[in-house]
């Protein structure tokens, strides 16, 4: 269930471009399709399906990008976590894992196309990801991704202790993974657009609309009510993610709920951005307990990590430990660093990490369970939604349908766990390797 601290302060509504005009539905609409949650994955399917001329309709509670795709961190970088390729291999089969893995890490190529395409005011550049190397003993997994992922077409190289030194203007790893496809933009800015293109095509999108029920209608597929009206569609698709609200009864138990917090500097000056990230690449600091960060198009550093004890909880505290973080990433910053904006955003968690594609009645499906994976994994997921739609064989889909299926227990604990277990981990092997912890590590 969404919930928010009175400490959010949204960057991305301070700065996105504005959203096109759409308005609550009102009475009885048909449509081909119907698509519940106008975020990511349901706008780049309905933007797939009106280019093919299908009558599609977009529903959404809030506003278009309100959820994770408008409070994500922005980077877009396609790859996977948690899992390494050859275990997404061993853990979804194939013909689908590999399906899946084209998809995902040529995501960037179809986001740069829509940007392109759709002149979408988004502040998109794709300067590259660097994740860090710690120490000597992580240059081994770094190997590993350069090794498999450049096997299905990446493009990712090793970098050196100077290479990524020069790349990221910090001096705190021995080494690091680049993937140069990579690439960071204003997420809400992006939604937006999606939004706009949409339209474009002459697809309906409908904001302020709560979905209160999917019904059979006698003769005419599928009944969509909401607040205000309904709509009467032979096919339906739930996006809705980590801010499901009701719709198809237990999909909000499919997950759970990760908190995760994103913080934006003052805008810093062109002497301090000379020397930190220089290149204006997205930065992985190689830590389980991850700090990742890079510039928004005016200069400020936009951060996230993940709450856990006091960070999260104690504002204070946790702009310290973030200020803390980057100074000691980054010794030459002479600069005071003062969080202005601060946020919160929720991800729908699930133990396997890649999205769940769900059948839940003859010509009704909902996928949840991006996992934190939101821009790319997003942009992505509308073309294999939108090949469902237009009637693609089940076996020939990148993913595979499968029955709605409750989230175990344990992922209401796990993740947090999970963390802690990564923090005490690295922490080990950084202190066996003679190297330096970060603060509050």
């Amino acid at each position: 269930m969404v919930s928010f601290s009175p400490f959010d302060v949204t960057l991305w509504y301070a700065t996105a471009a504005s959203a096109p005009h759409t308005e609550p539905l009102s009475g009885r609409v048909q449509a081909d399709v119907c698509i519940v949650g106008a975020g990511y994955t349901g706008l780049t399917t309905a933007l797939e399906l009106a280019k093919a001329g299908v009558n599609v309709v977009l529903l959404e509670r809030q506003e278009i990008g309100f959820g994770g795709s408008g409070r994500n961190a922005g980077h877009c970088t396609p790859t996977f976590t948690h899992y390494s390729l050859h275990e997404l291999r061993r853990m979804l089969g194939e013909p689908f894992a590999e399906r899946l893995i084209e998809r995902q890490t040529r995501a960037n190529e179809r986001v740069s196309r829509m940007i392109r395409d759709y002149q979408i005011d988004c502040e998109w550049v794709q300067n590259g990801y660097v994740m860090g190397a710690p120490h000597e003993g992580a240059m081994d997994e770094i190997r590993r991704k350069v090794e498999t992922y450049n096997a299905v077409g990446a493009k990712t190289r090793l970098l050196c202790r100077d290479e990524v030194a020069a790349v990221t203007g910090s001096p705190r790893f021995h080494g690091g993974w680049l993937h140069e496809e990579a690439g960071h933009l204003n997420p809400l800015g992006y939604a937006r657009g999606l939004g706009r293109a949409v339209i474009q095509e002459r697809g309906k999108i409908f904001t302020g609309t709560t979905v209160t029920g999917c019904e059979r209608d006698i003769g005419s597929g599928w009944r969509v009510t909401t607040d205000r009206g309904e709509v009467v569609a032979s096919k339906v698709i739930f996006t809705t993610g980590a801010y499901t609200v009701g719709g198809w009864p237990k999909l909000d138990r499919t997950f759970k709920i990760q908190r995760v917090f994103v913080a934006a500097t003052q805008i810093l000056s062109e002497e301090t951005r000379r020397t930190v990230l220089p290149h204006n690449t997205t930065i992985h600091d190689g830590r389980g307990d991850i700090y990742v960060y890079k510039y928004n198009a005016e200069g400020r550093i936009v951060a996230s990590m993940f709450p856990m004890g006091r960070r999260g909880r104690d504002m204070a505290y946790t702009r310290q430990v973030m200020s803390d973080r980057l100074k000691w990433l980054h010794p030459e910053l002479r600069e005071e660093i003062r969080w202005d904006y601060f946020w919160f955003g929720e991800l729908d968690m699930q133990y396997r990490t890649v999205p769940r594609f769900y059948d839940l009645a003859p010509g009704v499906v909902a996928l949840t369970g991006l996992s934190g994976r939101g821009v790319p994994t997003g942009s992505m997921l509308g073309s294999i939604l939108s090949e469902w739609a237009l009637g693609k064989p089940e076996n020939e889909l990148a993913l595979k349908l499968e029955p709605l299926k409750a989230a175990p227990f344990y992922m209401g604990f796990a993740p947090k766990m999970m963390l802690r277990y990564y923090r005490l981990r690295d922490n080990i092997s950084t202190k066996l390797a003679g190297a330096e912890l970060p603060p509050h590590a």
